[in-house]
């Protein structure tokens, strides 16, 4: 089967994308068009990386059952999953996997602190999220030590040595990490169980709060997360956080020969860029760019490898 035209689906915390790929070039789409096969962008596949796969009945029952890890992005994947299926119900549909790039970081990048058990029997262990985009930008950018910042509604920095990601701020969740539109970002965990504990916020509340009432929305009093309507302690955490985020990933390098930024923020926050390198020039002599996100051709990309492959 040769296929000329690939469908992505890009459902992302804050936007719905869809392109029509054929030939190597994109073009964005407001509709399920006709198309030979459809990617769909799925941010978290269950307690181990995952490799991009056939979207079977069992896969969209483990990315249903994974959504309680990333309620804001696994409920609108399936959201685009079933209305691809309803709209194009011949074309082969592949789950291409946000955290599969970070399958390449090794045990001490991936391994948490914590007791056997939860590693052995619950499977608790870094991931990584953002992959799709940031094998984008390590293929666009030629550099041994690469330290990618996604900066957009959901945010990460990732270390890529010799085209591999060896770590990457987001964990087990997409919650893991710097501060995001209107995510947390890392948190201490004795927080929690004392807000918990003495009974100051139920299990509902808090997931609510981390996920939709944190990040720049609270530290800006409750705004969208806008980092154009950030305040300025928001923007001063923000760039504080990116920044030692920086310097952690050039340490898992050993180095950093080029520090990218992508995402919403990434490509259009100049100042709040000039911010960070400002603040990580001290790493050495490294060159800066901005590359614009392109995940739907690595979607469609994969999505031609599986199905070729099936």
């Amino acid at each position: 089967m040769l296929l000329v035209r690939v469908l992505t689906v890009n459902a992302g915390s804050t936007s719905l994308k869809l392109h029509i790929v054929e030939g190597g070039s994109a073009r964005s789409v407001d509709e399920f068009e006709p198309a030979d096969a459809v990617g769909h962008r799925v941010v978290h596949g269950g307690t181990r990386p995952v490799a991009s796969v056939p979207l079977t009945a069992d896969v969209e029952r483990d990315i249903e059952r994974a959504s309680v890890l990333a309620p804001l992005q696994n409920a609108r994947s399936l959201e685009g999953i079933r209305a691809a299926r309803m709209a194009l119900p011949e074309a082969p549909q592949v789950a291409v996997f946000d955290s599969g790039f970070h399958a390449t970081m090794p045990e001490a990048a991936a391994t948490y602190a914590v007791p056997e058990d939860w590693r052995q029997r619950f499977g608790i262990r870094r991931l990584g999220f953002h992959g799709i985009n940031v094998q984008w930008v390590a293929s666009q950018v030629d550099a041994r030590r690469l330290v990618v910042c996604h900066l957009g509604g959901g945010c990460s920095v990732t270390a890529v040595l010799d085209g591999r990601s060896v770590d990457t701020t987001m964990g087990f969740t997409p919650l893991e990490g710097i501060p995001m539109a209107t995510r947390s970002g890392s948190f201490d965990p004795g927080a929690i169980v004392y807000l918990l504990r003495e009974g100051l916020l139920d299990l509902p509340q808090l997931e609510r709060d981390l996920e939709h009432r944190s990040g720049l929305a609270g530290l800006s009093g409750g705004l969208n997360g806008d980092i154009r309507e950030a305040s300025s302690e928001a923007l001063d955490v923000f760039v504080h956080r990116v920044a030692g985020a920086v310097a952690a990933m050039a340490t898992a390098c050993r180095g950093v020969d080029h520090l990218a930024f992508t995402g919403g923020i990434g490509e259009h926050a100049a100042d709040v860029r000039d911010r960070i390198e400002d603040r990580v020039r001290f790493l050495g002599d490294f060159a800066v760019s901005v590359v614009p996100a392109r995940e739907e051709l690595v979607i469609a990309a994969e999505t031609e490898s599986v199905v070729l492959d099936a």
